[in-house]
């Protein structure tokens, strides 16, 4: 059994992996947190951990000795030719999110779209090469932006139920320009992509790919965990190495 890490801005996503099939799925608030279940990790005979946080050394020191511990990094082996030109700054969870995608669609143009904190746009073309992509700001981030840099707008949460393109009061522009921009964005990308690569298939994950999803125009695969279906593969295939 695996146990797979998402480290993320907020919260820690963590998984057992029995093969390349997840068996159990579990959010912490804490890598603290984490530590403490042990009839969680101790399930697990090795650990693979991404993060987009920097600091973790000594969280990584502690799982260690609980069970080996691999940390994803720029120097992993992967499945995929790497071109990013900047590949010691290159995100994990983005690298990690296209590595999952591919162990779906290999040998194909493959966008994807893990819309969480960020909204991160990652492709690969059909010869297995990531090329890289774009990150503009999550749903979450943009409700919190027009708050904190303006005076006089509200903080807004997301309302699933909104459907709107005209908002009638303030609290409702917010959600049509965050919601409805959102999506309309992604849906630039994807058409852009579409004209430079025939038979692009497009993919969302991240926590709010379900709300994105059904209001985009484009056909999209929703598939979650592709983050840490990445760390899995590449955990799985260092092991035999």
């Amino acid at each position: 059994m695996n146990l797979v890490l998402d480290i993320g801005n907020t919260r820690i996503k963590a998984a057992l992996f029995k093969g390349e099939v997840l068996a159990e799925l579990k959010w912490f608030n804490s890598t603290d947190e984490l530590l403490k279940d042990l009839l969680f990790i101790k399930q697990a005979t090795s650990a693979m951990a991404g993060s987009v946080v920097s600091g973790h050394e000594v969280f990584y020191n502690s799982l260690n000795t609980l069970i080996p511990t691999s940390v994803f990094t720029s120097e992993t082996p992967i499945p995929l030719k790497n071109n990013y030109q900047s590949a010691s700054t290159l995100g994990s969870d983005r690298l990690a999110a296209s590595i999952g995608a591919f162990t779906i669609y290999p040998h194909s143009n493959v966008l994807v779209i893990d819309a969480g904190t960020c909204i991160k746009y990652n492709f690969t073309n059909s010869a297995n090469e990531y090329l890289g992509g774009a990150i503009s700001p999550g749903v979450n981030m943009r409700f919190k932006a027009l708050h904190q840099f303006t005076s006089k707008l509200p903080l807004v949460e997301f309302n699933d139920e909104y459907r709107d393109l005209i908002g009638t009061t303030t609290q409702n522009s917010i959600l049509s320009g965050v919601i409805n921009g959102s999506a309309a964005e992604i849906d630039g990308f994807i058409h852009s992509y579409k004209e430079q690569y025939p038979g692009l298939i497009s993919v969302i994950t991240g926590g709010d790919s379900e709300h994105l999803a059904k209001r985009l125009k484009n056909s999209i695969f929703t598939h979650q965990n592709l983050v840490l279906k990445g760390l899995n593969h590449i955990l799985n295939s260092t092991s035999l190495q």
